[in-house]
């Protein structure tokens, strides 16, 4: 089931094209977020029409304006045809939400996580930075300033997102095991602008190819 959901999902972002919005619903604003580091390309059909296809490891889609609605979705192998989907499922969406899904976890363990994202207004000489840890097989973890035992996140489990607001400039951040100081890993320097919102995910497997990618949520006035 929660398979089912994340890939429908991703369906869900390429709906617009076939369903244009009216005054008279409510929109929805969604992303989906490919972090499942095992989790092969796909192809996703909506109500039997090829959508989206290839979808790689950490795709992030642009947010869209959706309308409330019930779609069919059905998920394939990239380069196979809908007849051969693996995975089908309705969708219902409404309400005037604005967040991201995320395909997290290895491809044995597959599920969907939802995050709400606040692109409300962020104070002046500030910018907002959302943290997730999307890493399957990390610990849970401290995430400080590089350098510095100044904690920004603690003890975030697998799955868990946290928001701050910093002065804007430049940082770098240590992740290590919740209550612990060795560092396993140390970002490259990140530049956050006065106003911007942005979203960090810590990713990958922890024994391969962990690294924490950096997006940009909303440009700043």
């Amino acid at each position: 089931m929660m398979r089912k959901l994340v890939l429908a999902l991703i369906a869900l972002l390429m709906i617009a094209v076939a369903a244009p919005a009216t005054n008279a619903q409510t929109m929805n604003m969604v992303r989906v977020m490919h972090a499942s580091p095992d989790a092969p390309a796909v192809d996703v059909y909506v109500n039997g029409r090829a959508v989206l296809t290839n979808v790689p490891f950490f795709a992030v889609s642009n947010y869209l304006s959706l309308p409330d609605g019930n779609y069919n979705v059905a998920v394939t192998p990239a380069g196979k045809p809908e007849s051969e989907a693996v995975l089908r499922a309705t969708l219902n969406v409404r309400g005037g939400y604005t967040g991201t899904v995320a395909a997290v976890g290895f491809l044995k363990n597959i599920e969907a996580a939802l995050f709400q994202d606040n692109l409300s207004p962020v104070p002046a000489g500030k910018a907002r930075v959302r943290i997730i840890h999307a890493s399957p097989n990390a610990p849970a973890v401290d995430i400080k300033l590089a350098g510095t035992s100044t904690v920004v996140v603690a003890n975030a489990p697998f799955k868990a997102a946290a928001t701050v607001e910093v002065d804007a400039g430049t940082y770098r951040f240590d992740i290590s095991p919740a209550g612990q100081s060795a560092v396993v890993f140390t970002t490259p320097a990140l530049r956050f602008e006065n106003g911007w919102v942005y979203t960090l995910v810590a990713t990958g497997d922890l024994n391969k190819n962990f690294w924490v990618q950096s997006r940009v949520d909303k440009v700043g006035p």
